[in-house]
C-alpha cells in the first residue's frame, strides 16, 4: 500500500510542565475604620446629622491616606500569597504563602456595621501571622482567601 492513501499518525509529545504565575486573584484597599479613634468619632458625628459635615471632613484625609504616594496600602491576594502592600508602585510589606497559613478569622470585636468593614487575623498553628484591619467586606474578602488557599495550596484536610 502506497504511504499516500494512510492518514497521518500524530507524534506523542512529553508532557510540559509549564510555570505557573503570580496572580492577583483579589485586591481591596482598607476602610477608615483601620483608624478606630477616628471612625468611631466620624460615626458618631455622621449620625448626628446636624455634625455630619464635620464627619465627613474628619474621615476625609484619613480616606485618602490609601492613595497618597508612601502611605498608600491595600491587601493583594495572588494565587501564591496574601500580603499587605505599600506605595503607589505596591511593594510587599508583610506578606505570607498560601501553603503557610490555616485559617483567616474576622475578629468579632472589630466588625463595624455602619462602615461594613472588620479585621482579619491570618493564623498559622493558633498564632497570629498576618493581621488586616479595615477589610471592607470582610466576609467576602475571608472566603477568597480561603478559596484561594484550599485551590493553589492542597496540602491538608481543611475545615
Amino acid at each position: 500500500m502506497s504511504s499516500a492513501t494512510e492518514a497521518p499518525q500524530p507524534i506523542a509529545a512529553a508532557p510540559v510542565a509549564l510555570p505557573v504565575t503570580e496572580r492577583i486573584i483579589r485586591e481591596v484597599w482598607p476602610s477608615v475604620t483601620a483608624v478606630p479613634a477616628a471612625a468611631a468619632l466620624g460615626k458618631n458625628l455622621i449620625r448626628s446629622i446636624i455634625l455630619a459635615p464635620l464627619g465627613w471632613l474628619l474621615l476625609l484625609p484619613i480616606y485618602f491616606l490609601k492613595v497618597l504616594p508612601f502611605v498608600a496600602k491595600r491587601y493583594t491576594l495572588t494565587n501564591r500569597r496574601l500580603m499587605i502592600q505599600r506605595g503607589l508602585k505596591p511593594k510587599p510589606s508583610h506578606e505570607v504563602a498560601l501553603s503557610e497559613f490555616d485559617d483567616a478569622q474576622i475578629a468579632e470585636s472589630t466588625i463595624d456595621t455602619f462602615y461594613r468593614a472588620a479585621t482579619i487575623n491570618v493564623l498559622s498553628q493558633g498564632k497570629i501571622v498576618l493581621q488586616l484591619p479595615g477589610v471592607p467586606d470582610p466576609e467576602s474578602f475571608r472566603h477568597a482567601v480561603l478559596d484561594a488557599r484550599t485551590a493553589w495550596a492542597p496540602r491538608k484536610n481543611y475545615q
